[in-house]
């Protein structure tokens, strides 16, 4: 007997046996049970998330010789035959190679005709977005007031390329991407029945794999079977799926926390040994991204995990600061990206993972830290740093005590105070068309440009009041008064030197040789708002 492969040995026969795609499931089965069913159904979806396979199990459900329910007996005729794929009143079509409007009509010819065998013809028509224009203009007719024998089931992977007329007269089921635990369930149902021995990290691979498709991680398993002769090891599993050991992962992001580089290239040289697939590492590495940022605001969360002993999330969400895990998840993005204009992949793996050591978040004063000073900070742990390092940015920023600062503050000092202070947005902007007029007795008093007066607000005040008592160590208040205008504000004075750059600009433009030269002989003029100054 021939070899059946377990996508289809294993597709649902019944509602009960299928995985996840809940809320399809319950509106269809209230729709059989109550005999209100209506003649058009549009499933979409991405491939191997069960879109024709709710359609047959639909179509077994309207014919079955029991009666309509949402539970067909799956014994009688009908049913073995629709399960068979040889059942003459469901015609299935492929859209995809039928797209002709000549192909269309022919179909609906035989729509007006009684089912041979069924309570009701069936037509599935998958890929249903290959249909031409005129295909689908033929169809609406028949698709809006169809005989009461027919039923039309209608899949699709890209429901966007379907005209709105159609998408109107059907019932539209979106099927979701199922999550990979929900695939790791199912593949150890399918191995335990087979009687295949299996390591659970090798069905988790699996699982991540096939991206939320059940279809694709069928074949992957079918593929694991053949690769390990039988023998479902997660070492097999990541030789096949060109993944890296999940102890490879972490002494990279190991090293990367240590801020040593040369560690970084061993690990890289000792990785490239086993040809690995570099896109997929840097998934991984991605996905070890992921799990240290969420224990780092969820300890618990490393009890939890699957992959990685909870110990070893620990010391490494301890070694590693927020932000930088932030920045070094993003770059494991931007990595993937590069990765096919880059000279080979290995050259563009490295220079990802030395674009993390190279680039780091900067402190608050505006200077990178370096990789020793970084170091030394984390050993107390990613929440105490920040304090430490806001204190020391201020320290440079405005030496001596804070009340001592503000006695002879300028213009340049709130420009620093406000840098120090991590303002961005509305309240930086706020804050720059401010300059402080006293402080004493906890009281900052501060005068505002009246041009700005209307950015203005409670919740800007009360964010830059909490901002500044974060960088000052103290409580403080706020009293501010709208001044004239003409105030030497920052935001006025770096818009007169913007605007001093551009009037020199200028000047220098027409004073070029070149320009003179052709102004005297053509008569041309300058548009004086076209010229920018350089960088």
């Amino acid at each position: 007997m021939s070899y059946v492969v377990l996508a289809r040995k294993w597709r649902p026969k019944k509602f009960a046996e299928m995985v996840g795609q809940e809320h399809v499931l319950q509106a269809l089965r209230n729709a059989l049970d109550s005999g209100k069913v209506h003649h058009a159904f549009l499933f979409t979806g991405t491939r191997g998330v069960g879109k024709t396979t709710v359609a047959r199990i639909l179509a077994k459900s309207l014919n079955c010789e029991t009666g309509v329910s949402a539970n067909p007996c799956g014994v009688c005729a009908a049913c073995r035959e629709i399960d068979e794929g040889r059942f003459v009143d469901l015609i299935e079509v492929d859209a995809a190679s039928r797209t002709k409007v000549d192909d269309t009509r022919e179909l609906l010819d035989n729509v007006q005709y009684a089912p041979t065998r069924g309570r009701y013809k069936v037509y599935l028509v998958d890929e249903v977005h290959m249909l031409s224009n005129s295909s689908f203009n033929a169809l609406l007719k028949t698709l809006e007031e169809p005989p009461p024998h027919v039923k039309f089931l209608l899949a699709t992977t890209d429901p966007q390329k379907l005209p709105a007329t159609v998408l109107s007269r059907c019932l539209q089921f979106s099927l979701k991407r199922l999550s990979a635990s929900l695939i790791s369930e199912r593949l150890k149902f399918i191995a335990d029945a087979e009687s295949i021995a299996y390591e659970p990290g090798a069905l988790t691979l699996l699982s991540r794999a096939a991206e939320g498709s059940m279809r694709d991680a069928l074949s992957l398993l079918d593929q694991l079977i053949a690769f390990g002769g039988g023998s479902l090891s997660e070492l097999n599993a990541r030789a096949m799926l060109g993944t890296i050991d999940r102890g490879h992962v972490a002494r990279i992001v190991e090293a990367l926390a240590r801020a040593d580089g040369a560690g970084l290239l061993a690990q890289v040289s000792e990785l490239d040994r086993d040809a690995p697939d570099y896109d997929r590492a840097l998934v991984e590495i991605s996905a070890l991204l992921q799990r240290l940022a969420i224990v780092q605001i969820v300890p618990d969360a490393a009890n939890q995990d699957e992959q990685y002993d909870a110990d070893e999330l620990v010391r490494l969400a301890q070694a590693l600061a927020p932000e930088d895990v932030q920045l070094y998840y993003q770059i494991a993005l931007g990595g993937r990206r590069d990765l096919a204009m880059a000279p080979e992949p290995r050259l563009g793996f490295e220079m990802t993972l030395l674009r993390m050591l190279a680039f780091r978040p900067e402190t608050e004063a505006g200077r990178s830290q370096t990789a020793s000073t970084r170091g030394a900070a984390r050993a107390p742990g990613p929440a105490t740093a920040a304090p430490q390092q806001r204190a020391s940015a201020l320290n440079s920023a405005m030496p001596g005590s804070p009340a001592a600062a503000f006695a002879s503050i300028d213009a340049g000092n709130w420009t620093r105070l406000v840098d120090a202070a991590q303002l961005s947005g509305m309240v930086r902007q706020f804050a720059l068309n401010c300059v402080p007029a006293s402080f004493d007795n906890g009281v900052l008093s501060l005068r505002l440009d009246a041009a700005a007066a209307d950015r203005r607000t409670k919740q800007i005040e009360e964010k830059l009041v909490h901002a500044l008592e974060k960088t000052l160590g103290r409580e403080l208040r706020l009293s501010i008064e709208t001044s004239g205008s003409g105030l030497a504000t920052p935001a006025r004075q770096r818009a007169i030197a913007e605007q001093d750059k551009v009037s020199l600009a200028a000047a220098a433009f027409e004073d070029d040789p070149a320009v003179r030269g052709l102004r005297e002989r053509f008569g041309a003029e300058i548009d004086a708002a076209s010229v920018k100054p350089g960088n």
